[in-house]
């Protein structure tokens, strides 16, 4: 009998872009994962020097008090909602976090077998439902890459155990307004699902002229069968030290904190630390925001002339591509910036429907992106 068998990981597949891109005089700039290089906070370097000295003991799975309270006066700040504390639970890096819920879910409701996850998004959330024996769904997004709720059939609607939503999403950068987003969240309520929003992007929601725009979260709409996931990956640097929490029905993240603690899903004292000192502290987040805005308008502009097209969303760090003239897919775009130095992710590394994009990190140096950028500019269209 044949066992499950993971698939090539993704970025595993970007071999030969990566041995193009990295021959070109000068070597490659790498655009196609989303891992921070900007500086690691200073308020988070301090609370992990502090924290070290006390850290032989095993801290609480479910998360020390000081970073629930700091998890709960970031999300009253930056999202006007009240979450109590105890409706907060600490994970190592909202990965783990995404690729486990559904399985912990599938245990305590095994009468659902299906995971609805957006058809455009971050592959984790097929992966998950997969290392759960769950049917993983896809749901069409519209125009705007946002979630298109009414295609669901009825079935699939009617077995699902969880619908992941992503706001603002990876890798499209699309935001969806916050009355939409309710109404999403109605929608599996309605069909008694578990709605599980990850929001580690929601530090970098934008509007159309690029200015700063309030985030959205799942739990405007109330707390009852909604977990949010956050990260501080993207927000504070951090993606080395896997910090984030899950927030939302007092009851559904009191039951995953305890099945976590029997697991022994754990994250260390002096990243407890770190992760209660930058939710407390907005400055570097504003900081590293303002990074990413001037990159962008520095690509979008570059990439048009090369002939490339950002139809995605106004928020996140990424830019979403394609060719301006409808003439390649993801691939071959892909394999003529590679051929100038540049690599980036195509699109159906995130679905089927992403066949004719790539994705674009714009997690790199200043001087990476001007690197990449003048190639461009000095190559033929």
């Amino acid at each position: 009998m044949t066992g499950f068998v993971p698939p090539t990981f993704p970025q595993d597949r970007l071999g030969e872009l990566r041995v193009t891109a990295a021959a070109v005089p000068g070597g490659s700039v790498d655009t196609s994962i989303g891992t921070p290089i900007d500086p690691v906070p200073e308020v988070a370097l301090a609370a992990l020097r502090a924290a070290g000295p006390g850290s032989a003991g095993y801290p609480p799975s479910v998360g020390t008090p000081a970073l629930r309270e700091a998890a709960v006066g970031w999300m009253a700040r930056r999202f006007g909602v009240s979450v109590p504390p105890e409706a907060v639970a600490a994970c190592v890096g909202t990965k783990e976090a995404v690729a486990s819920i559904p399985r912990l879910l599938s245990l305590r409701d095994p009468a659902r077998d299906t995971v609805l996850y957006p058809a455009v998004s971050y592959p984790t959330y097929e992966m998950g439902a997969q290392l759960a024996g769950l049917r993983p769904v896809p749901v069409p997004v519209d125009e705007q890459w946002r979630l298109d709720v009414s295609q669901v059939s009825a079935d699939d609607a009617n077995r699902a155990l969880v619908l992941w939503l992503n706001e603002p999403c990876n890798p499209t950068g699309a935001s969806t307004p916050a009355g939409e987003l309710a109404a999403v969240v109605d929608w599996g309520r309605a069909h008694g699902a578990i709605v599980a929003s990850d929001e580690c992007y929601a530090e970098f929601t934008h509007d159309e002229a690029g200015a700063p725009a309030p985030p959205v979260t799942a739990l405007a709409a109330g707390t009852e069968r909604v977990l949010a996931v956050h990260s501080l990956s993207k927000r504070s640097n951090l993606a080395g030290l896997r910090a984030g929490f899950v927030a939302g029905d007092p009851e559904l993240v009191g039951y995953l904190a305890e099945v976590r603690r029997h697991a022994g899903m754990i994250v260390p004292t002096p990243v407890q630390a770190a992760a209660a000192a930058v939710l407390a502290d907005d400055a570097h987040v504003d900081e590293q925001r303002e990074r990413y805005r001037r990159r962008r308008a520095a690509a979008v502009d570059a990439l048009e002339g090369f002939g490339l097209a950002h139809d995605g969303g106004t928020s996140t760090f990424y830019l979403w591509l394609r060719d301006a003239a409808d003439a390649q897919d993801g691939w071959e775009v892909a394999a003529r910036l590679a051929e100038r130095g540049l690599v980036v992710a195509p699109g159906d590394l995130y679905g089927p429907d992403g066949v004719d994009h790539v994705r674009l990190s714009l997690t790199v140096t200043d001087e990476q992106l001007a690197l990449a950028l003048d190639r461009l500019a000095s190559a033929p269209v």
